[in-house]
């Protein structure tokens, strides 16, 4: 069985997410780990989790271990076609499926952190761009629909809109931007996320 190695409230979480929209929890068992947190300073790396650097996520799939959130979801969402929360190979959509996926890991994540921890130079300015720019494609993208892809939610939608569930200083006053973060975190499967992950916090700390 598929094993995804994740600890509750975590970026991770929106990987579980992204299971239970596949419809795949019982074909991936998840297995809650503790990991360090920065803030506040808590937790330590668990010896049971494969990770070469103690982090999650961590998805196993026999001999292969894939790790960042990016992966994982193209990943998973290939594994499980039948749910079309991605863009298959050949498809109209496929290369801005793909764009957005690199756009988190190679921009957006980064920009964001910036931005919380207050860090500016004109290095990583030229490099990144900010916030504007970042907000700016959002809202770009849904000019043409609701989602980022248009008319129908994709994992797209789960990846880019959980980075305001954890930074939500980051959500602009923006209703194209705020609506479409509300219908994704709307969406079933982020408030069983919430519970499982709340379940799992006070289990771990018993």
């Amino acid at each position: 069985m598929i094993t995804l190695y994740h600890s509750p409230f975590s970026r991770s979480s929106r990987i579980v997410t992204l299971i239970d929209e596949l419809g795949a929890l019982d074909r991936v068992r998840i297995r809650d780990v503790t990991i360090r947190r920065a803030i506040p300073p808590s937790g330590e790396r668990d010896p049971a989790n494969p990770h070469p650097e103690g982090k999650v996520p961590l998805l196993v799939d026999g001999p292969a271990l894939i790790r960042e959130s990016t992966a994982i979801l193209l990943y998973l969402t290939e594994k499980f076609p039948e749910a079309k929360l991605g863009a298959a190979p050949g498809t109209a959509e496929r290369g801005r499926f793909l764009s957005w996926i690199a756009y988190y890991g190679s921009v957006v994540e980064p920009v964001v952190i910036f931005d919380r921890m207050e860090i500016t130079h004109p290095f990583l300015r030229d490099s990144y761009r900010g916030m504007h720019e970042v907000l700016e494609s959002f809202a770009r993208a849904l000019d043409a629909g609701p989602y980022l892809l248009g008319e129908r939610f994709t994992a797209v939608d789960l990846l880019m809109s959980s980075t305001f569930a954890w930074y939500p200083d980051g959500l602009p006053d923006l209703k194209s931007i705020q609506d479409w973060h509300a219908r994704c975190q709307a969406r079933p499967a982020v408030a069983r996320t919430v519970a499982r992950d709340r379940a799992a916090m006070e289990a771990m700390a018993a």
